[in-house]
């Protein structure tokens, strides 16, 4: 049975996990949800997921949501197939843990908030808060500072080789350098990681949307998941 991926076509979470599924060579049917319709606040798809947030993935028969938990079952059950991205060594595997944790607190909530204000809330009519958006770039700033001689030792966050916890980093990435917020550039070491991983095949593949050309099987939903 395919992998099926239910989301929504440009998520940030939905292409966190597409681009694993890319980088370790999975087949997979995307179904997409069409969230501007609250289709994921629909009783049928908070049966399987109930947030109500995309992506959720069945893997015949297993649901599964939570984009980064997705991913670390993606990378465990295929380590075998496309490029490792999950050490196994208890050493190798504590320093992913600590890359995988900056991620998500000390690059994720100011990347998401810098999103929301510049791009997302304009989206859906609001207005952006531009004492958010100061503070959160002089957080990020402070951050990405650390990031750089972190990167200035080795060639990726876990170590010298590649793991989720850099490919995390690239949808929000990929949206603030979208609406003109560059921070990479004037850190050397941050330069050169995220030009890396930014120009894998399994991003450039998806980074513009899943749609019919880059997912095996794309099923409009049509009724009950």
């Amino acid at each position: 049975m395919v992998l099926k991926l239910y989301g929504f076509t440009t998520s940030i979470c939905t292409l966190r996990v597409a681009v694993v599924l890319k980088e370790k060579n999975v087949s997979f049917e995307f179904i997409p949800v069409d969230i501007l319709k609250s289709a994921h606040k629909a009783p049928e798809f908070t049966a399987y997921q109930p947030f109500g947030q995309v992506p959720y993935i069945d893997d015949d028969g297993l649901i599964l949501y939570e984009s980064r938990a997705i991913c670390r079952y993606i990378a465990a059950k295929y380590a075998s197939q496309g490029t490792p991205l999950l050490p196994s060594d208890p050493t190798a595997i504590a320093l992913f843990e600590q890359a995988a944790s900056i991620e998500a607190s000390n690059y994720d909530p100011f990347v998401s908030g810098l999103a929301w204000e510049l791009k997302f809330t304009k989206l859906f009519g609001g207005k952006t808060d531009e004492a958010r958006v100061k503070s959160l770039q002089g957080q990020l700033s402070a951050k990405l500072d650390a990031y750089d001689v972190i990167l200035g030792k080795q060639k990726y966050l876990a170590g010298n080789d590649i793991t989720l916890a850099d490919l995390f980093h690239l949808p929000y990435g990929a949206v603030i350098l979208d609406i003109g917020l560059d921070k990479f550039s004037s850190r050397p070491n941050v330069a050169r990681w995220w030009k890396d991983i930014s120009s894998r095949a399994s991003w450039k593949t998806v980074k513009g949307g899943i749609h019919q050309g880059n997912a095996i099987h794309y099923r409009v939903l049509q009724s009950a998941l």
